[in-house]
């Protein structure tokens, strides 16, 4: 995988939400990118996906999509495919990014799976932090830390392969049927209080189906180009 940037913030905060349960880190970080002014200042390329690009509105949507936030010096990861498979690769890159940027913090924005097998979940929100200091500042605003659990994906990944470098996850509880904004509305509001960034996250509920419509298809999609690229493949091989 390969890092592209055309600016180089200075110690930021990286904030990254990959397609997982429920969708919440990609709709938690499309929300961030619309109500915070953000720019786009750089990509990762990833040479073994499908040669296949999305279009939303006229524009053409990264599929590793690096953003910045100047005012609360934030560095967003936005991922609309999936990277099954290559969770490794993608940890490593996040990794370097944080390196090369000197960041501060990284956070991981999540959906874990309520494993109670009913239809309805309460509003259940955990962190996870190998920082004293952030721990504390987790505990203030009253949510509790994930004692028990396992986190597969993109997170996971990034949980064992990141060191020397504070991080930190937010995980809301939702069912793996996609998508849960209302699961990703409580990831910006815990987000909001953690840095004060003063967004209202009330308005993700009201534009709840607008999301995700335009996220659901464009993973559908890209899902069924990497399905349909395996089978070609296959039939070359056979």
């Amino acid at each position: 995988m390969e890092i592209k940037l055309y600016k180089k913030p200075k110690s930021p905060i990286i904030i990254e939400g990959f397609p997982g349960f429920g969708l919440v880190g990609t709709i938690a970080s499309e929300f961030l990118i619309d109500h915070l002014k953000t720019e786009m200042i750089g990509k990762i390329i990833f040479n073994e996906m499908p040669a296949m690009v999305a279009i939303h509105d006229s524009k053409v949507v990264e599929p590793l999509g690096i953003f910045y936030n100047k005012e609360y010096n934030i560095v967003l990861l936005h991922a609309v495919t999936p990277s099954t498979g290559f969770e490794w690769n993608v940890a490593d890159t996040i990794s370097r990014l944080a390196k090369m940027l000197k960041a501060s913090e990284i956070i991981s924005m999540e959906g874990v799976g309520s494993g109670d097998g009913k239809e309805e979940v309460s509003e259940r929100i955990f962190f996870y932090t190998n920082n004293p200091k952030s721990k504390e500042r987790f505990s203030k605003i009253g949510i509790e830390p994930l004692s028990e659990g396992i986190i597969i994906g993109v997170t996971g990944a990034v949980m064992l392969r990141v060191e020397n470098i504070p991080m930190s996850c937010v995980f809301a509880e939702t069912h793996s049927k996609l998508p849960d904004s209302k699961a990703a509305a409580k990831v910006i509001e815990v987000l909001d209080k953690y840095l004060d960034l003063n967004v209202d996250y009330k308005p993700l509920l009201e534009q709840a189906k607008k999301f995700e419509e335009k996220l659901k298809t464009i993973i559908q999609k890209t899902q069924e180009t990497q399905d349909l690229s395996e089978k070609k493949k296959l039939s070359y091989l056979g």
